[in-house]
């Protein structure tokens, strides 16, 4: 079953190949949302509804069927959303660093936590980042900011029937422990993973433990319905 990787605010999917390179064998699309990397530039930043419209149309134009869908960030928002929308679409669900918390559900709010994840991320991601903000621009990470902090994940989350794995890096400020606990507590079916050392781009710093937990989730009876 081929997967998708959606990636979170501001960056592209750059940052993701890390993890993406060892979720085969089999296909592994990481497509730019709309407006980020080196997709398309649309005049206005699309909220979360419209970026869960246009990978539906990208999965339907593709022909996979059915894909595991994973998301970072803001990409879990979108990841959730396309579940509800199209669940024809998504087989399982894996979200990693999830938002947006309600604790922190303002720009300012996600903005402190981010310079409280700055210092334990990786500096080797700086230069991938630096391009990413850059193709973005800041008005559009602005106002698709605006969308993520006022699109209420938590609230849709009672309505997800796929198998989802949370998954967080244990030194992540962003999306942290009580948080993922909140979200697995409203899911019929969670499992929850925390990677030691890494921060919110887990996807990116720790790909191999990522994908090694991914692998896990899987290949258990937690991804199938019960009998």
């Amino acid at each position: 079953m081929p997967w998708m990787l959606l990636h979170g605010l501001a960056v592209s999917h750059r940052y993701l190949m890390p993890t993406a390179r060892r979720l085969g064998p089999g296909s592994v699309y990481v497509p730019d949302l709309a407006g980020f990397g080196l997709s398309g530039k649309p005049a206005t930043a699309l909220d979360v509804g419209a970026h869960a419209a246009t990978i539906a149309d990208l999965i339907d134009r593709l022909g996979t069927g059915p894909v595991r869908l994973l998301g970072n960030s803001f990409g879990c928002q979108v990841a959730v959303e396309l579940a509800i929308r199209r669940p024809d679409l998504v087989a399982a669900l894996v979200l990693t660093g999830p938002t947006t918390d309600p604790a922190a559900a303002t720009a300012w709010g996600q903005a402190g936590r981010l310079l409280r994840d700055l210092p334990h991320e990786d500096v080797r991601q700086t230069a991938i980042l630096a391009r990413d903000v850059r193709d973005a621009g800041a008005r559009r990470i602005l106002a698709t900011l605006h969308h993520a902090v006022t699109d209420d994940i938590y609230g849709k989350l009672m309505a997800i029937r796929v198998p989802v794995l949370l998954l967080r890096g244990s030194k992540d400020p962003i999306a942290p422990q009580a948080w993922l606990d909140r979200m697995a507590g409203s899911l019929s079916r969670a499992t929850a993973v925390t990677i030691g050392g890494a921060a919110h781009n887990v996807v990116s710093t720790a790909g191999a433990e990522a994908a090694a937990a991914i692998r896990r989730f899987v290949e258990s009876p937690h991804e199938h319905p019960a009998a």
